[in-house]
């Protein structure tokens, strides 16, 4: 059975190129080159000329609850190692070391079929799910971002992710080519839309919406009509729907006497919403 990948595949059997795509391909990575200015990505990648400025401000991936992807999850081989990708999201841990892509790919199609955009918070990983989060710390310094895995690489045996340049710009690492990290998987359902872990507890969910403008609409009215401040109000991205959900409370009566209070001032309905 022949196993369709991303364009970066066949660039990998040339020149190690971090990820992606193509029908099936042979031979050894080669060692990755230096830049002439003494940076560590790979043969003929690198930054473009002129990068958008102020990078480090681009904000991280936000864990949305996804489906998998249809046809980047099945196995595959590439350069004669078979890999297993999973087919869940699940808990996820590991610590190597991590390299980056950028340039020779931007624009070309990644596993998920997304063009490879070396400017936003994405990441290829061999096995991790697609699309699916996960939080990657630098080991030298302990900075951290959140991407989203949309790719597959890198293909060789001692590097365990490869991210976008941005997201190699905002750990440090731009100019040496790589580093130790720590990879760790998100649960999307424990993030509302803005990225804001939400932690355990009870919590009143007052409305579902298939669009996210209604939902913000129903949240700008709870904070005014119930003068509740952004950090009591959320809205939790579930699939398809936009969950609007307040707290947490302390207890199920203090949850139970705010949705009495919902009841009576916005005759809204709410129902109770426990976190483990």
């Amino acid at each position: 059975m022949k196993t369709i990948l991303t364009s970066g595949v066949v660039a990998v059997a040339l020149s190690l190129a971090g990820c992606s795509s193509s029908p099936s391909v042979t031979g050894k990575p080669a060692t990755p080159a230096k830049s002439a200015k003494g940076g560590g990505y790979y043969l003929d990648d690198g930054p473009e000329s002129s990068p958008p400025p102020n990078l480090a401000a681009i904000p991280d991936a936000v864990p949305r609850d996804e489906p998998l992807h249809r046809f980047a999850n099945r196995p595959y081989e590439v350069l004669g190692s078979r890999y297993v990708p999973q087919t869940e999201r699940r808990s996820f841990s590991q610590e190597g070391v991590a390299s980056w892509y950028g340039k020779r790919f931007h624009g070309k199609k990644t596993a998920s079929g997304e063009p490879y955009d070396m400017y936003a918070m994405t990441a290829a990983h061999p096995t991790l799910p697609i699309p699916s989060y996960v939080r990657v710390t630098s080991l030298a310094n302990g900075q951290s971002v959140v991407v989203r895995i949309n790719d597959r690489g890198p293909f060789h045996s001692q590097r365990i992710i490869d991210l976008s340049y941005t997201a190699a710009t905002k750990l440090g690492y731009i100019r040496q080519g790589s580093t130790r990290v720590r990879v760790e998987g998100l649960d999307p359902a424990a993030y509302d839309t803005t990225g804001e872990a939400i932690g355990q507890g009870v919590y009143l969910q007052v409305g579902a919406f298939s669009s996210p403008g209604n939902a913000q609409q129903l949240l700008d009215r709870l904070m005014r009509e119930l003068e509740l401040d952004s950090g009591q109000t959320r809205v939790v991205l579930t699939g398809k729907l936009h969950r609007v959900q307040l707290g947490p409370y302390a207890s199920d009566d203090v949850a139970q006497a705010e949705r009495a209070r919902v009841q009576e001032r916005l005759a809204l309905n709410a129902v109770l919403v426990r976190r483990d």
